[in-house]
């Protein structure tokens, strides 16, 4: 049987923030992706709030000590709503900051592990969702560029009534059960998804 070892590492939507069963997506595809051949051992390092700034301060220190040389280690990161926030008339880190950070995170991250990146999902905001877009077609710009496979969650997401109703009945920004087994059916049916 194979061991395979995934970090997801990202925010409040990699955490599962709303989710009743306390799984999000991430729990939900580990789940879909487990078999009689594979067992899969998985880490959720989402952190509510965090950016792309903290998560280049943190994810190689967590990911080193959750991924031993003798299993099959993935890395799975997505983040970018928190960049987006307007925080005193500015964002939080801005999108050349947030390309750079994401080109150094990637850049090492594939050196060493099987990598790929979700990106981030729209919110109940128009203005920060103009912003939202634009940091997911950079991100997928810069994936491109590293050779590294991006799945843009955003159009799929903004157009479908689950994902949307939830987050504007929750909290506008995280949905609820529905909208992360949606989410994760998506990136398993996905044909970057490693064990779909």
């Amino acid at each position: 049987m194979e061991d395979i070892r995934i970090c997801y590492i990202g925010d409040s939507f990699v955490k599962g923030t709303g989710d009743s069963k306390k799984l999000g997506w991430v729990g939900r595809l580990s789940l879909m992706s487990q078999n009689s051949q594979r067992e899969i051992t998985h880490y959720n390092l989402g952190v509510r709030g965090d950016t792309s700034a903290d998560i280049l301060a943190r994810w190689e220190r967590e990911a080193h000590v959750r991924l031993p040389n003798f299993s099959i280690n993935c890395v799975v990161f997505s983040f970018g709503v928190n960049d987006t926030i307007v925080e005193n008339g500015i964002t939080r880190v801005s999108l050349v900051d947030s390309m750079k950070n994401a080109r150094e995170i990637l850049g090492i991250a594939k050196v060493k592990y099987n990598v790929l990146m979700v990106g981030p999902p729209p919110i109940d905001d128009e203005y920060q969702n103009a912003r939202i877009k634009a940091y997911d077609e950079a991100y997928s710009t810069v994936c491109q560029m590293l050779g590294v496979n991006y799945l843009s969650i955003f159009d799929i997401l903004i157009d479908n009534s689950v994902w949307m109703d939830e987050v504007k009945l929750n909290d506008h920004a995280h949905p609820r059960d529905g909208g992360y087994e949606l989410l994760s059916r998506y990136i398993y049916d996905w044909n970057g998804w490693w064990f779909g």
